[in-house]
């Protein structure tokens, strides 16, 4: 694993639909990162701030309800990362929850902003974030 399990605030591997750990990808976040880890043999690693998460949401299908599990969808402005599943997450809306509070926390002391635009998408700028 490249991060240290030690510093990180939340980590899980990926469970199957009945609520198994075997699997090759882990999921994990920092006070100040958030990462995606994946495969046995070739090892990827994405990572992307927290202050660069702009929004998260849970689903949760019939299956994943009654074994206690959960998708985090998470959208960030990282290339790499700038959408990705948490796929059957246990207790996955206090993990919601706890991401939401350390992305607020790292937004607050970076002092970056994040912006909603509505209206003229043609004139939109690709850069929600701004650095106060």
């Amino acid at each position: 694993m490249f991060m240290n399990k030690e510093n990180l605030k939340w980590y899980e591997r990926k469970r199957l639909w009945c609520g198994l750990p075997w699997s090759f990808t882990k999921y994990g976040f920092s006070e100040t990162q958030l990462f995606v880890e994946t495969g046995l043999f070739t090892t990827n690693l994405f990572d992307t701030r927290l202050y660069r998460v702009t929004n998260t949401s849970i689903s949760r299908s019939f299956i994943q309800k009654l074994f206690g599990l959960g998708t985090i969808h998470i959208d960030a402005t990282d290339h790499d990362l700038n959408c990705i599943d948490l796929v059957n997450i246990k207790n996955s809306l206090k993990v919601k929850e706890l991401l939401d509070k350390y992305v607020e926390e790292e937004r607050i002391r970076n002092k970056v902003i994040v912006r909603e635009y509505a209206g003229d998408l043609d004139n939109f700028d690709e850069h929600e974030e701004t650095e106060l």
